[in-house]
């Protein structure tokens, strides 16, 4: 545990991180379907029973890899190890969580914050354009939506020096900077 002088906390308020990434949600949607008709000069998708079921699982596997990806983060640019990681779903705030016992600094964090953003819904995203699929299209911009509380922790931490050391909350969405 880091023991320097008090910390400075930065703590996600999830009803304006809610609101925020339901507009998100929108505008990456509209984005991608945007790109989506520029590239391929159409957009026609179907609904099934079938079709919506298959996208709420692949909803809540890449949630599940978003996640994993801070862990990867957490071991490649925090340099922890195995032990130090922590990864599970709260259900009394609703969200699934990855963290790290370890501190970091603050550099690795914002890595560590911002790379499912990239792999779990980028990714996906341009894949899903480029291999003409609107459904994946659509789960990789939500996906992208859903790293609105990883960009407002990067943004709070880019007020730091990069060797600050952020310790994770093990069990709120709360980061704790030591300058």
């Amino acid at each position: 545990m880091v023991d320097r002088k008090q910390p400075t906390i930065i703590e996600l308020n999830m009803n304006g991180i809610a609101k925020i990434a339901l507009i998100a949600n929108i505008l990456f949607v509209v984005i991608s379907c945007g790109i989506y008709i520029i590239i391929h000069q159409q957009l026609d998708f179907s609904f099934s029973l079938w079709g919506i079921l298959l996208w709420l699982i692949g909803y809540v596997v890449l949630i599940v890899l978003h996640e994993a990806f801070h862990l990867i983060g957490f071991l490649l640019f925090g340099h922890c190890k195995w032990s130090d990681l922590d990864y599970g779903v709260n259900l009394k705030l609703g969200i699934a969580y990855a963290t790290t016992k370890k501190p970091l600094a603050n550099d690795a964090m914002k890595k560590a914050l911002l790379l499912p953003f990239w792999v779990t819904g980028v990714l996906p995203t341009a894949l899903a354009i480029y291999y003409e699929h609107i459904g994946i299209t659509i789960l990789g911009a939500f996906l992208m939506a859903g790293a609105i509380g990883d960009f407002y922790m990067y943004k709070e931490l880019r007020k730091f020096p990069k060797d600050a050391l952020i310790k994770d909350d093990p069990e709120r969405p709360k980061l704790y900077v030591y300058d």
